[in-house]
């Protein structure tokens, strides 16, 4: 069986899942209150309405809610397999236990781009809704959205590879949850360190850190530097998507 045949089946299951409504979740809360919060403070002539909003949304759902319903998503995978014991016949099957952890994480990948694009929509009614009942005319940014969007997307790749990397290692879901959680915790406290390169964990949320920098901060440029960080996040990516793809399956096939 090929990796885009197990990449169609898993892509099944997905639609037989319970796991999609739970990508509203994140994006409805925190886009919801940080709006909220900031709308008592615009008037017509407010500029810049829609970065104030997006950075105050983005921010908290950057540094944890994003990463805790990425946790979600990964356990959930892999307790639908382990559940019912399904692993251990779809490992009787002739099937490559690469490319099965493989299609796994590309559908992971794909929950991932769903909760982006559940994010940019419930954000951009909800911008519309606050700009209109406060008479703001400035146009929706739409590129500047989709450009940080995708940036949040992309940074998010070595943390969501390492969270399936430790739920693949660890047998037990809490341990795997709990340990993830713990990592995601620091991640404000790591990206105001020198090591936030090193930490997949806060890359995200350092993203929107320097772009609330640099909104806030006049003539002051704290730009998202792609050296060191992209070699260190190719690196890391790599590697714990290596340890994800060997390990899978072993201790099930013992």
């Amino acid at each position: 069986m090929g990796f885009w045949e197990l990449l169609k089946i898993e892509l099944m299951k997905v639609k037989r899942g319970k796991m999609i409504p739970l990508l509203f979740i994140a994006p409805l809360l925190v886009v919801a209150s940080g709006v909220a919060n900031l709308q008592n403070y615009f008037s017509p002539e407010y500029t810049n309405a829609w970065a104030a909003m997006f950075i105050q949304s983005a921010l908290v759902y950057a540094y944890y809610l994003l990463p805790f319903s990425m946790i979600v998503v990964c356990v959930m995978i892999a307790g639908r397999e382990t559940g019912n014991n399904g692993i251990l016949k779809m490992l009787a099957l002739p099937v490559s236990r690469p490319a099965l952890s493989a299609a796994k994480f590309c559908v992971i990948l794909f929950y991932l781009w769903m909760e982006m694009v559940v994010f940019l929509v419930v954000f951009v009614i909800t911008g519309l809704i606050a700009t209109s009942s406060t008479g703001i005319t400035e146009a929706l940014p739409i590129l500047y959205l989709l450009k940080w969007c995708a940036g949040l997307f992309f940074t998010m790749l070595p943390g969501a590879a390492t969270m399936w990397a430790i739920t693949v290692l660890f047998e037990r879901p809490f341990l795997s949850v709990g340990l993830n959680l713990l990592l995601v915790i620091p991640g404000v406290l790591m990206a105001n360190t020198p090591l936030w390169v090193v930490y997949p964990y806060c890359y995200s949320g350092y993203l929107v850190s320097c772009s609330l920098h640099d909104f806030t901060a006049e003539g002051v440029s704290a730009g998202f530097d792609l050296v060191p960080f992209l070699p260190c996040a190719i690196l890391v990516f790599v590697l714990v998507l290596t340890v994800s793809v060997r390990c899978f399956g072993k201790k099930e096939m013992r």
